[in-house]
């Protein structure tokens, strides 16, 4: 069953843990705060070199089933497809798979991709530090998340001690580490939003899975995404669950969404409607078709995961929230805000969003 994390936590590790964009990503709450005006010179660079229509688009991802659309979008070729309807014949898109979303949000800000697909923390960061210039195209995912322990003492938040370390996938500024934040404030009170925060270890999906199954691993608590904590439940001795993302924001909450700049989106805005209309097909797909889009998942990302585990995952509460409207994201803004981490507070959701969603009933 481990597998699965083996073979992406070595590609994670030769792709990011041991290159510059680790190193990036372990600083990505400092570049998100001291590093602003940095971030807001390269966009600009970043801008004005490709202002102009592109037939190559460099796209994110991580690890996981929450990136099922994607992995379908790639697969059944639906981004071309839809651009060639719209009269954009020829383009090619390039899948690049990231371990977290820092090092995905460095890739953007230096314009070394295109379009993001990851967590509504850094939407909101990267919308808040560029001024708006960059913002949402459309929500793929939002399926839950669960805080999973080995450790027999933590069996809530409650039990979290100082010395108890919690794998998320960038500290401080990933939908784990904000989830974290919002429940440690609904525990101890508004000033304590930062409690936990350092008990957090920055640590990719797989790698974090890996650690929860040695036993002698200072890890032993993981805030995950879908598959890994059905697969850590599953195969981890004495793995129980301690949160779940809905319990702590009382509902659905987006986890993928692609989003990029608006210099991008001005220049391109063929292909950012081509991206609605790919991922609308592709979550009718997964509805339709769940068992074919479990398979594409397989072969796309070389998940070793049996179809059936796969299926059953995929049937447990909220794992088929796959939709294009965004979905508690405003909660997530209102937290922010409250701490002070966003220096302008949205009015509502389609302040981060491209007009190409603003006829959705997100929230």
């Amino acid at each position: 069953m481990f597998q699965l994390a083996a073979r992406l936590a070595a590609r994670s590790r030769l792709a990011a843990a041991r290159g510059p964009g680790a190193r990036r990503g372990r600083a990505a709450s400092r570049r998100l705060g001291a590093g602003a005006l940095a971030a807001l010179g390269l966009l600009a660079a970043a801008g004005s070199a490709r202002a102009q229509q592109k037939s190559e688009i460099g796209i994110t991802r991580q690890p996981g089933i929450i990136y099922l659309p994607t992995h379908v979008i790639e697969k059944q070729g639906l981004i071309e497809k839809h651009a060639a309807r719209l009269g954009v014949p020829g383009v090619r898109t390039k899948w690049i798979t990231f371990s977290g979303g820092g090092n995905q949000t460095d890739a953007l800000l230096a314009g070394n991709v295109d379009i993001v697909n990851t967590g509504v923390g850094n939407l909101l960061l990267l919308w808040d530090r560029t001024r708006g210039g960059v913002k949402g195209i459309v929500a793929t995912s939002a399926l839950p998340l669960i805080l999973v322990s080995r450790d027999p003492k933590i069996r809530s938040l409650k039990d979290i001690g100082p010395g108890d370390k919690i794998a998320v996938p960038t500290v401080k500024v990933s939908t784990q580490a904000i989830l974290l934040q919002m429940a440690a404030a609904q525990l101890y009170g508004p000033d304590q939003s930062g409690r936990l925060d350092a008990n957090t270890v920055q640590l990719g999906h797989p790698d974090a899975a890996i650690a929860l199954l040695n036993p002698t691993h200072e890890i032993k608590t993981h805030f995950a995404a879908p598959p890994f904590q059905y697969v850590e439940l599953k195969s981890v001795p004495g793995a129980h669950v301690v949160a779940q993302s809905p319990d702590i924001i009382g509902g659905p909450l987006t986890q993928g969404q692609f989003f990029t700049t608006t210099k991008f989106a001005e220049a391109n805005p063929r292909i950012v409607e081509a991206v609605r209309a790919a991922s609308q097909e592709a979550q009718d797909f997964i509805r339709r078709d769940t068992r074919a889009a479990v398979e594409i998942y397989r072969e796309v990302t070389g998940d070793k995961a049996g179809v059936e585990d796969l299926l059953g995952w995929l049937g447990e509460p909220g794992m088929m929230e796959f939709n294009l409207q965004p979905q508690g994201t405003m909660k997530f803004a209102e937290h922010l805000g409250r701490i002070g981490t966003l220096r302008t507070r949205p009015k509502a959701w389609t302040d981060y969003y491209l007009p190409v969603a603003h006829d959705l009933g997100g929230s």
